[in-house]
C-alpha cells in the first residue's frame, strides 16, 4: 500500500468531515483519495487565535478534525455576536471563502486541528466529480437551516428555551460525527461564549442554567453536559433533529414531447 492509500485508510477515512459526508453520500476509496489529494494544510491552531478575519480575503476550505471555533461579528459598541459554533466535521470557509472579503471573524475556542485546501482546488474537483459539489450544497443547506434556528432563538424563544435548543443542537451535531454519547457531551468553552451565542448576559445565563438543573432537565459536571430527561428538554426547546435526505443517485434524463 502506497503512502497516500495508507493515509486515506488510517486517518482521512476516520475524519469527522468524512463522517458527515457519509451521512449524505456513499464514498469509495477512490473518492477518499481524491479528497485527500486536495489537502495543502495540516496544522493545529492554538486557542484564541483567529483563523478568519472580518474584512480580509479568505480563499480556503478547512475541515475541522478536533476542537471548537466560533464564527462571530464584532459590533461598533464592542459587543460580540457569535453566529455559529464550528465543531469537528465542520468547514471553515463557508461562506467566507466564496466572498471577496470575509464578513465574519472565526476564532479558535480550543486548540483546533484542521486540514485545508484552496477554494480553487475544491472547485476543480467538483468539475471532475460533480457529486462533491452536491455535497457542499448539502453542507451549506445544513448551515442555512442552523442559522435560521439561531435567529428564532435570539428573536423569539425564552432564555430557557434558547439554552435547551442550544444544548440539544450541539449534542446532535457532535453525535453525527461520533463525538457525543446518547445522554451527554463535553462543552469545552466558557459561559461567556454561550452568552454571546444566545444573546444573554452571563448572570442571566447562570440563573437559567441553575433553573434547568433544579427542574431535573440537565446535570453539569465541569464541562460535561448530561441530559436527565432529553424528551422534556426537546419539548421545552422546540427542538427537532436536522436530518437532511441523502443525495439522490444520478438517473437518466427523459425528454418530454
Amino acid at each position: 500500500m502506497n503512502i497516500v492509500s495508507r493515509l486515506v485508510s488510517e486517518q482521512w477515512s476516520r475524519h469527522p468531515f468524512v463522517a458527515r459526508l457519509r451521512g449524505y453520500m456513499t464514498l469509495s476509496e477512490g473518492d477518499l483519495e481524491s479528497l485527500w489529494r486536495l489537502i495543502e494544510i495540516d496544522m493545529t491552531v492554538e486557542k484564541r487565535r483567529d483563523l478568519v478575519i472580518d474584512g480580509y480575503e479568505y480563499r480556503k476550505l478547512c475541515f475541522i478534525e478536533e476542537g471548537f471555533a466560533a464564527r462571530y461579528k464584532l459590533l461598533r459598541n464592542g459587543r460580540r455576536q457569535i453566529v455559529n459554533l464550528l465543531l469537528p466535521g465542520d468547514v471553515i470557509g463557508l461562506p467566507s471563502g466564496f466572498l471577496d472579503k470575509a464578513r465574519y471573524t472565526v476564532t479558535a475556542l480550543t486548540d483546533v486541528k484542521l486540514q485545508g485546501c484552496s477554494i480553487n482546488a475544491y472547485v476543480n474537483l467538483c468539475y471532475r466529480q460533480p457529486r462533491f459539489g452536491l455535497a457542499l450544497s448539502w453542507l451549506a443547506m445544513h448551515e442555512a437551516i442552523t442559522y435560521a434556528e439561531h435567529a428564532i432563538n435570539t428573536g423569539r424563544r425564552t432564555p430557557a428555551e434558547r439554552i435547551a435548543h442550544f444544548l440539544l443542537e450541539i449534542h446532535s451535531r457532535l453525535a453525527e460525527v461520533g463525538r457525543a454519547s446518547e445522554s451527554g457531551f463535553d462543552l469545552p468553552f466558557s459561559q461567556e461564549v454561550m452568552s454571546d451565542v444566545l444573546g444573554l448576559s452571563v448572570p442571566h445565563l447562570n440563573r437559567t442554567l441553575a433553573k434547568l438543573r433544579a427542574d431535573g432537565h440537565v446535570e453539569l459536571n465541569g464541562h460535561h453536559i448530561k441530559f436527565c430527561d432529553i424528551r422534556a428538554l426537546e419539548l421545552l426547546g422546540h427542538f427537532q433533529p436536522l436530518n437532511l435526505i441523502p443525495i439522490p443517485p444520478a438517473s437518466g434524463h427523459k425528454r418530454f414531447s
